[in-house]
């Protein structure tokens, strides 16, 4: 992981698609590969002339299920004896500012704020002391669930469905870098009404753990992310709310259901 505190971006500019760091309101642009000795280009640009996207292009966004021991301890879960996750599709990541957009079928619809870790190098089979040299930083993120798909078919729980809609997985605004998860506490607030408030440091699996059992199952490759799942606070949205998952150190990840 990288030690140095760093906030890095993705933006379009017209139609295109660049990265830097970002300090205060102006983004120093950069040209390579985030995760492999990016160059500064010397160019700035002001925030106001771009539009954020989500920090990172996955090849998967992998989600996890009772992770975090208040909510587990709150639904009657019992303690998993390893990580339990499903995948988020492409087609669900968004950006800051983006819109949630109100499923078609419409349905109950539940912000769930997390954490996102980002993978930084290639990982496959790692050991957990060696995790966090896989680890390029960490974004904020909305796991937003369609709650009434989960369960509408008793023969088989439809998690991906429910978490893969379009839109369903906004995240941001950045990744930063040189933080240390377990002194990170997720907020979210709901219409300016704060719903959840949680510590990292309650995670039944650290950051540690989780790159490396998930990375026994399945590669994960620099830009994937694994949201560590979320604690008690969780509830539904409205169309025309204004949902924001904040993270010092972070930033705040700010979107609109409609």
């Amino acid at each position: 992981m990288t030690t140095q505190l760093q906030h890095w971006v993705r933006y379009r500019q017209g139609r295109s698609i660049g990265f830097g760091t970002l300090h205060g309101e102006r983004i120093h642009e950069h040209s390579g590969d985030m995760f492999d000795a990016p160059e500064p280009t010397g160019r700035e640009l002001a925030i106001g002339e771009v539009r954020l996207l989500s920090p990172t292009q996955p090849t998967k966004v992998i989600a996890l299920w009772n992770n975090f021991a208040a909510l587990g301890e709150k639904l009657g879960l019992a303690v998993p004896a390893e990580p339990l996750y499903l995948l988020k599709s492409p087609n669900s990541f968004a950006g800051p500012f983006d819109v949630i957009r109100q499923p078609r079928s419409g349905g109950k619809v539940v912000f769930e704020g997390e954490l996102g870790v980002v993978i930084g190098k290639v990982a496959s089979g790692v050991r957990e002391a060696d995790a966090m040299t896989h680890v390029f930083g960490y974004t904020c993120a909305n796991d937003v669930t369609e709650a009434d798909i989960l369960n509408r078919d008793a023969s088989f729980t439809q998690w991906v469905r429910a978490k893969g809609l379009d839109t369903f997985c906004p995240m941001g605004p950045v990744v930063a870098t040189g933080l240390d998860a377990a002194t990170l506490v997720v907020t979210t607030t709901l219409n300016d009404s704060e719903r959840q408030n949680y510590p990292v440091s309650d995670m039944r699996f650290s950051v540690e753990r989780l790159v490396s059992l998930i990375s026994a199952d399945m590669t994960l490759y620099p830009g994937d992310v694994i949201l560590c799942g979320t604690s008690i606070g969780v509830g539904s949205m409205k169309p025309g709310s204004d949902i924001t998952v904040e993270i010092a150190g972070i930033g705040a990840l700010r979107n609109r259901y409609e």
